[in-house]
């Protein structure tokens, strides 16, 4: 059977299994050549200390590692307590510190995951048994929805006796604006005390003058009062049903291996919000190899879906189960053309279009009467499609460019011409609209020429320039790169520390991107469910989030779903600073 139905009772079995599974990995990459190590263009600072952001690659070792990083194995360890039981996991994040980290004494978060290890352990010792499903048709639903037919003779009152349930709480629940019925109508019938709930809500939040916003969580969604009072009423949920559909395919392969790590990142925030008295059942369903063998009461009772992941299977998913289906896309950025003619799809990962569009906004808002803006451009080459959304996004914009474009084999004789576009008195901001590897290191090189001969330049650019391997970090330092991104994760912030401990004393291992994207997605939409019910959808635009490593901003395509705006602003800044600015 290639379907895993797979509910939260089983969180800490799962998370054994996890546990195992890491540790098997770990062993068989000793036995392979490694992996060549490339010194992260990413630091970061943990605790105030300066330290390196190293994605772990398949075959890479602790030993290629601190060689690479000239630190010692212990001293990886002592800033990756997981490492010590688990090893290396591919795509794991791990912090490598520096001469000024490991100057200072031992970090106290080894002691505390420690003893959440140790608790844990323990909570696993005591798992439930695992028992087989039944069959959802012979299981007796108890809290699902009752709907009645309105017969000829019938009016509000009768029916409402009829349940047991007052008149007003019938034209609430169906959203009536009179007490005028039609004959075979369906109603939706309310669970006892439901509507009764829903007004004391309201009128608590009616009574709260003081308040100037309410926060739907601590990952912030915050919708203003005025807001809410003009919306119609909302009622929350008492339990959250969730289907997440992955290939997962029993851990084969490292696109199984990204997809367990969402998972495990999902499980993560369904156990969190448990433990804050939000109730929900996450469903797992594998379709691996495109199949689609989804339960019945998954398709009916789910309030929403996560995934699947690729375009085709969301195409395939919803042809199987109707247009009525909120899915939620969580990796895929070409599901961004799905989500334009669907309005039940709503697409997580922010285009690049946007990204280039709040990057070129930013630089128009830091622009001051005093500075000049150029764009750079690579001459005779073939502009890619992201190159081109950057150009014409700032093509559109109110900002004065000078335009200067030439060949990388002009690179040594540039100097001259280029200065003669510089300002000495202001500051000169510089866009390099190019996703060329060798072409943006001969700009660069340029740039901080400039910067020696005591012009004041700050660099504005796509994320993709900071991933290229010929750069040195340093020099997007010395040049303020402003970078407007997707994801981003910041070490420094109490969530993502506490989110670490969690993660390594539950899986024994560092989480990757993909368990950090699991973990935001799952905390985010099961809150906003939790908190105004059924009509969710209806709030998301007014619902942004700042979350571990995303920024939540949906807006509402015409004629469409949803699409996420949200971008975190990255400033590299001196001394190997990295500033998150807000939006």
């Amino acid at each position: 059977m290639n379907t895993i139905y797979n509910r939260l009772a089983i969180f800490a079995v799962t998370a054994l299994t996890f546990t195992f599974s890491a540790g098997n990995s770990y062993v068989q990459a000793q036995e392979y050549t490694n992996t060549p190590v490339t010194i992260s263009k990413e630091k970061v600072r943990v605790n105030g200390k300066l330290c390196w952001s190293h994605i772990v690659l398949e075959r890479q070792t602790l030993y290629s590692i601190s060689k690479a990083y000239n630190v010692s194995i212990d001293d990886i360890i002592r800033f990756n307590p997981s490492i010590k039981e688990n090893g290396l996991k591919k795509n794991s994040i791990i912090i490598i510190p520096s001469e000024d980290a490991l100057s200072e004494t031992k970090p106290k978060v080894e002691a505390e995951v420690k003893d959440t290890v140790a608790i844990k352990q323990e909570e696993i010792k005591t798992k439930p048994e695992i028992k087989k499903k039944e069959n959802p048709r012979q299981v007796k639903r108890e809290d699902r929805r009752k709907t009645h037919t309105v017969k000829w003779f019938e009016d509000l009152d009768v029916i409402a006796a009829q349940y047991g349930v007052s008149a007003e709480a019938l034209m609430w629940m169906n959203n009536l604006e009179g007490r005028k019925l039609k004959s075979r109508q369906k109603l939706l019938i309310p669970n006892s005390g439901e509507y009764e709930d829903a007004q004391k809500t309201m009128k608590e939040l009616e009574d709260d003058t003081q308040a100037d916003s309410i926060a739907v969580a601590d990952t912030t969604p915050v919708i203003p009062r005025e807001q809410i009072r003009k919306e119609p009423v909302l009622f929350p949920k008492s339990k959250v049903t969730a289907t997440v559909l992955l290939p997962l395919k029993s851990g084969e392969g490292p696109g199984s291996r990204n997809n367990m790590d969402f998972y495990s990142g999902v499980l993560l925030a369904a156990y969190d919000l448990g433990n804050e008295g939000i109730s929900a059942d996450i469903n797992i369903v594998d379709i691996a190899d495109g199949k689609m063998e989804i339960p019945e009461d998954a398709l009916e009772d789910s309030d929403l879906f996560i995934g699947p992941v690729s375009s085709g299977d969301i195409q395939r998913f919803r042809s199987h189960a109707g247009k009525d289906k909120i899915i939620i896309s969580p990796l895929d950025p070409r599901v961004e053309a799905i989500a334009a003619v669907d309005s039940n799809i709503i697409q997580i990962p922010t285009p690049h279009r946007i990204q280039f569009n709040d990057l070129i906004r930013w630089f128009e808002k830091d622009m001051q009467p005093s500075d000049k803006a150029l764009i750079i451009t690579e001459k005779g080459a073939r502009t890619t499609d992201a190159a081109s959304m950057l150009i014409a996004s700032a093509e559109s914009s109110a900002i004065d460019f000078a335009h200067f474009s030439y060949s990388i084999l002009e690179g040594r004789d540039i100097m001259e011409p280029l200065t003669g576009l510089m300002t000495e008195t202001g500051v000169n901001r510089v866009l390099i609209a190019s996703e060329s590897e060798a072409f943006v290191n001969d700009v660069i090189r340029n740039i901080n020429l400039l910067i020696y001969n005591k012009f004041n330049v700050v660099l504005y650019g796509p994320a993709k320039i900071r991933n290229f391997e010929t750069i040195e970090v340093e020099n997007f330092h010395n040049s303020r790169l402003h970078v407007s991104l997707n994801y981003h994760i910041n070490y420094d912030d109490p969530r993502v520390q506490k989110f670490l401990m969690k993660y390594r004393a539950l899986y024994n291992t560092e989480p990757s991107q993909f368990a950090f994207q699991g973990y935001d997605i799952a905390n985010y939409f099961i809150r906003l469910c939790y908190r105004f019910g059924n009509r969710w959808p209806e709030m998301l635009e007014k619902a942004g989030a700042e979350m571990l490593q995303s920024t939540f901003r949906c807006k509402r395509v015409d004629n469409g779903g949803f699409i996420n705006n949200g971008v975190r602003k990255v400033v590299y800044t001196e001394g190997y600073g990295v500033v998150i600015q807000n939006n």
